[in-house]
């Protein structure tokens, strides 16, 4: 069975997550665990799963998480397109783009994404 995959280097994924907790309207470095004394029990985001573990320390999502998160992801791909043109947005919009296949995957077979 082949599946879709996506990989980060631990640089780029903390990139990539500062991205999305900047569309969440916070700063990723600002939270616990990050840095920052802010507790994760200040924000509601859908995407907290994805964004409140070390870089470095792996993570596992379930397809419940998945299927929580997709929606926000989705928005955010919405959102973000058509500001499209800048090589950095537009590789964090790919990076999006190819998180939500592999969570649609994960979700439809039922498995666990596992970070780390």
């Amino acid at each position: 069975m082949t599946s879709p995959d996506i990989s980060w280097s631990c640089t780029g994924f903390n990139m990539f997550r500062e991205w999305l907790a900047e569309a969440e309207g916070f700063t990723l470095s600002e939270m616990h665990g990050f840095d920052g004394h802010r507790p994760w029990s200040d924000v509601s985001t859908a995407l907290a799963p994805l964004l409140d573990h070390p870089d470095d320390g792996g993570a596992d999502l379930t397809p419940a998480q998945c299927a929580a998160m997709l929606p926000r992801l989705e928005a955010i791909l919405d959102e973000r397109q058509r500001d499209a043109g800048d090589p950095a947005l537009e590789r964090r919009i790919d990076d999006t783009r190819q998180l939500v296949t592999v969570m649609k995957f994960c979700l439809d077979k039922d498995v666990v994404i596992i970070f780390g």
